[in-house]
């Protein structure tokens, strides 16, 4: 998989790198890894960092650290539902 921006490009590949690191596997289905890809890029241009585009920021620095893609909450749920909730990851 290609992408267009450098940034999503670089994102993508760090992503596949932790999904290897840990285990897991990026989805296959093409549109959840661009929508998810492309959204978490997004933010990262406009907050600074790689919030995960389906979970709600406080605006609070120290309580959104932990919805930074991968998220605190990732590893739940791909035990538990078989992917992380915006579906980058799964088992």
């Amino acid at each position: 998989m290609k992408f267009e921006g450098e940034l999503e490009e670089e994102f993508y590949q760090k992503s596949k790198r932790n999904a290897e690191a840990t285990g897991y596997h990026l989805n296959t289905d093409y549109d959840v890894i661009t929508t998810a890809v492309k959204g978490i890029c997004n933010n990262k241009r406009q907050f600074g960092e790689y919030y995960c585009f389906c979970q709600k920021r406080s605006g609070d620095v120290e309580k959104d650290k932990k919805i930074i893609c991968p998220c605190a909450a990732r590893s739940r749920d791909v035990e538990t539902r078989g992917a992380c909730r915006c579906g980058l990851y799964i088992k």
